[in-house]
Parts: structure tokens; C-alpha cells; sequence
């Protein structure tokens, strides 16, 4: 984690202003880091900050989770190395720990879900378009998003009502149906958010998904009962129809397609580019070639394939690809289901809830669910061994998957279930911070 060296003139001017009751909003002085991909006009490097996987997990298919070259290894609290889940496993990690209030991760396919159960908080990806994009390093501008990760659905739910909102920077955010009013967030959060909801069950998501979520599975039929004795009406066997053809794909080709034409974008638009990278192509060789980034132990599979591949978003052969997503996340996935049996919500593991509303920009909300059991054997990273995959003691999650711009419905679901079992609290680290920003601070004064 990078630490902006004027966060203590920053601290001290903002409580002069409280003093003064001058506030500049609701959640005036309260830390919030953000994500390492998130650029800032500052001292700071626009992949330093919260730690992330480097490249949002979207250079090599044999690297580690929460690594990058910047910082190296990030793990987890629950397990001695455990994997934090990536990208957004450094904000996952601080936010568990309490070294901000909360932060603010990004997803284009797992990046806020999966490292906000495995580190036991609350995470909220939000609709494409309900938050802006602006400055984020892009992988695909039809799946990317910026979310909150907070150790409460309350705090999760309020920072999302401050960076919620219409954007000129980014025009996916003039589809949201709330240009000039953003839902109350806060005032989703009822005790009595599961009274009345119909909660769709995906078994064959689940089915098809056994060997990531067996040692979830009995805590998972304990939060559906818990759902109906809280008033929610349970529909079983809510399928994604496409759910099986998905499965057969090796990776997803519109964000390797994106990534080729959003990132030279994004490149051009820098004040200062010092290594002089101004494509994929010039990224790659550079990676290739830098020794901390350690190719070809972490290889460029994802551009690789971006580079052979040769087309831009703008090609009649990306919108075949993309209507094939619209089609496997849409109808025949998460929207379809929805429609079909008049859902407010699915409800998944979250392990497997990210991909498919990640490919049409639905929204999804993880909360602690658990941990796995002291029989649960561990397993490391297939090709990093000294990471911890699975192990006794590693939070799992419950996800609640909705259709766009559901997030009110979601939270007030999610809210709560939270309130309901307040599953948080009851899970034990193994490491716990020893120091305050106060601490660290203290010498750069």
C-alpha cells in the first residue's frame, strides 16, 4: 500500500473545517483508499495506493492473485499467506483490517466480489454506468466498473451514494435512469429488507460449480432458510440457460478486444508517459523485458491473445463477440432468469457470482457468509505454492445478483440477510495490524 505523503495536512485541514461545521459532505474526513488503477492528481503513483493484482488479473494466466510488481505479494489476514482474491485484494485486505474506513475497488469480472468474501467484508460492484470510470486504468469499457468495499453493508452502501452519479468523462454513466437524483443508499438499509423479496436460487450454476463452492455449500442452504424464515420466498432452480455453453469457453474475448483499443486510449490521454508506452504491444515488450515484472514466471498470455487476435472494438467481428455475451449474461443468463420467474434477486456463492452479470453489467453485492471448516484441506496457487488458496479459517461469501440499476433492492437484501447473521464478526484472523496512519505518519511531518 502507497500512502499519499500529504494525507496528514489533508486530515488536519478537513478537521479545521469540521470545527468550523463546514462540511463538504456526509462523509467528510473519513479515510477511504482507493484502488492502485485509479489515477489522482497527486504525489502518488497511479499503481501505487491500495495494492492490486497488476494488470487487474488481466496479464498472465499463471501469475498469483494480489501481486504485483510495484509491491510485490499481498495476502490475506485469515491464514498465514493467504491469497487476498484479486484485483481488488489490496482494498479488500486494508478495509478488513481497519486501516481506512473503507475503500474503493474496481471490477471487470471478480475484482470486487471475490476479494471482498475472502476477506470477510462487504462489497458492492456496482451497474456499469452508475458510477464513473474517469482516470481508471481500462481493461474493457463494456465491463469495467468502481465499487465500494466496506466491513458493513451501511458503510458499503454509503460510499456508494458519493461516487454514484452522471459524469462527462464517462458517457456510460448518461444511461443511468438517475441523472438528477441518486437513490437514498443509507435508507436501503431496513431490517426488514428480505420481508417480501423473491430470491432465485441458480442450481445449476451451483451444480456446475461443485468443486469451487462443496466447502460452501452447507453454509449456503443455511442462509437460504435463514432468507425464508425472514420472509423472502425462495424460487429454486432459477437456471441461466446458457450457463453450460459459457462454461465452454477458454477466456471471454470482448475484454481482450477492449483492452486493445481502451488502453491506447487511456495512454494518449497521460501528462507524463516516461517509458514511452503507447500500446499493447509496447506494453508487452516492456514487461517482457523489466526484470521486477518476472516474464516469463508471469507471462502475457491475455495480451498475447489480445495482440494475435488483431481487431478493435469497432470491428463487425467484436459486435458478433459482444452480442454473444449480451446473449449468454442476458437471456440466457442472470437478466433471463430475473424475467422469467419475477425475481428481485439471485442469490449465488459468491466464488461464482461475478462472470456472468459481469458480461451485461448487472450489479452484485457480496456479504460474509462464513469460513471454511478446520477439515477443509489447503491448497496453494497451482503455479506460486508458497500463496494459500484454500485453508481452515478463509471467509467464503453470499452473493445477491440483481437486474440494472437494482442496487437499492440488492442492498436492502443484503442489508438484511447481514443483520440477520452477522457473520463478520464471528470469524477470527491471524494477523492483526500494529500500527495507525498516525504512527506512520508521524516521521513525514
Amino acid at each position: 500500500m502507497e500512502l499519499n505523503p500529504d494525507a496528514w495536512s489533508i486530515a488536519a485541514q478537513l478537521d479545521r473545517e469540521r470545527a468550523q461545521d463546514n462540511l463538504r459532505g456526509p462523509l467528510h474526513g473519513l479515510p477511504v483508499l482507493i484502488k492502485g488503477n485509479i489515477g489522482t492528481r497527486d504525489q502518488m503513483q497511479t499503481n501505487g495506493k491500495a495494492s492490486l493484482t497488476e494488470w487487474s488479473m488481466f496479464r498472465s494466466d499463471n501469475s498469483s492473485h494480489g501481486w504485483n510488481a510495484v509491491f510485490g505479494q499481498t495476502f490475506g489476514a485469515y491464514h498465514l499467506r493467504q491469497c487476498p482474491g484479486g484485483s481488488s485484494g489490496g482494498s479488500a485486505v486494508a478495509s478488513d483490517l481497519g486501516l481506512a474506513w473503507a475503500t474503493i475497488g474496481t471490477e471487470t469480472s471478480g475484482s470486487i466480489v471475490i476479494p471482498s468474501e475472502r476477506n470477510n467484508i462487504v462489497g458492492i460492484k456496482p451497474t456499469i454506468g452508475l458510477t464513473s470510470r474517469y482516470l481508471v486504468v481500462p481493461i474493457s469499457e463494456h465491463q469495467d466498473t468502481v465499487g465500494p468495499m466496506a466491513r458493513t453493508v451501511e458503510d458499503a452502501a454509503k460510499l456508494l451514494q458519493v461516487i454514484a452519479g452522471v459524469d462527462p468523462h464517462d458517457s456510460y454513466t448518461f444511461d443511468s435512469p438517475f441523472q438528477d437524483r441518486i437513490p437514498d443508499y443509507p435508507a436501503a438499509c431496513r431490517l426488514s429488507g428480505l420481508q417480501g423479496k423473491r430470491i432465485g436460487i441458480a442450481r445449476n450454476v451451483i451444480d456446475g460449480s461443485s468443486d469451487e463452492v462443496s466447502h460452501v455449500m452447507k453454509a449456503f442452504e443455511d442462509a437460504v432458510s435463514v432468507m425464508a424464515d425472514a420472509g423472502a420466498t425462495i424460487v429454486e432452480n432459477t437456471s441461466f440457460t446458457a450457463f453450460g455453453e459459457w462454461k465452454k469457453r477458454k477466456y471471454n474475448p470482448v475484454t481482450r478486444v477492449d483492452f486493445m483499443s481502451n488502453l491506447p486510449r487511456y495512454l494518449s490521454q497521460l501528462e507524463r508517459n516516461p517509458q514511452n508506452i503507447h500500446s499493447v504491444e509496447d506494453l508487452r515488450a516492456f514487461t517482457r523485458t523489466f526484470p521486477s515484472e518476472e516474464y516469463p514466471a508471469r507471462n502475457t498470455s491475455n495480451w498475447d491473445t489480445g495482440i494475435e487476435q488483431g481487431i478493435l472494438n469497432t470491428s463487425a467481428a467484436f459486435q458478433a463477440m459482444y452480442r454473444a455475451n449480451l446473449h449468454m449474461g442476458g437471456p440466457g443468463g442472470i437478466v433471463g432468469a430475473l424475467e422469467r420467474h419475477s425475481l428481485d434477486a439471485v442469490a449465488l456463492p459468491s466464488t461464482i457470482a461475478a462472470d456472468i452479470p459481469g458480461m451485461v453489467g448487472t450489479p452484485v453485492i457480496s456479504v460474509p457468509l462464513g469460513a471454511a471448516s478446520a477439515a477443509t484441506p489447503v491448497q496453494h496457487e497451482r503455479f506460486f505454492t508458497d500463496v494459500v488458496e484454500t485453508a481452515p479459517g478463509i471467509p467464503f461469501g453470499i452473493s445477491f445478483l440483481g437486474a440494472k440499476w437494482s442496487e437499492e433492492t440488492l442492498i436492502e437484501i443484503a442489508y438484511g440477510f447481514e443483520q440477520k447473521t452477522r457473520v463478520r464478526s464471528t470469524l477470527a484472523r491471524q494477523v492483526e495490524p500494529r500500527v495507525d496512519l498516525a504512527d506512520v505518519m508521524a516521521g513525514r511531518r
